[in-house]
């Protein structure tokens, strides 16, 4: 039976993508389910964890690269964030539309989000949904008093 060329190269486009995760990714990470697990975001003064409820590439190449010290810093009243050494993978990743309590990676400029003012935010395809967590605004600003250490709890 002979496959078109489009279906070829869409097969050999996927197995690439498959065997380019398989190296970036722990084994673990590659056929475990991530939902449910605990990212944490420590520093001297207060712990925050984020679980994910999110399995999509974007998720995946950030726990891969975990551990990681970032820095945390206000950005325009909404929110807490931290650019990451490098961009991750969103190749294949739903947008969102953000609520308070949740991080994300907001693609175009590579950083993690932290959101605490969601108001008049709406979808957007560039924001990707890693998370949820639980902590007042306070506690975030203590979170950026420091550098954070951020984990996968185990």
């Amino acid at each position: 039976m002979s496959h078109p060329p489009l279906a070829k190269g869409c097969l050999a486009m996927s197995l690439l993508a498959s065997s380019l995760f398989a190296m970036a990714a722990p084994a673990s990470l590659q056929t475990d389910s991530i939902i449910g697990k605990v990212v944490r975001f420590r520093n001297a003064h207060i712990i925050v964890d984020v679980t994910i409820d999110q399995d999509n590439p974007t998720v995946r190449d950030l726990l891969a690269r975990l551990p990681l010290t970032l820095n945390l810093e206000e950005f325009a009243g909404r929110e807490k964030i931290a650019y990451l050494p490098q961009k991750l993978n969103v190749s294949g990743s739903p947008g969102s539309d953000p609520e308070d309590g949740d991080l994300i990676y907001f693609a175009p400029w590579g950083n993690l989000g932290f959101y605490y003012n969601t108001a008049g935010i709406g979808f957007s395809q560039h924001t990707i949904h890693i998370g949820r967590y639980r902590a007042t605004l306070p506690q975030l600003r203590q979170l950026a008093a420091l550098p954070v250490s951020v984990t996968l709890r185990r």
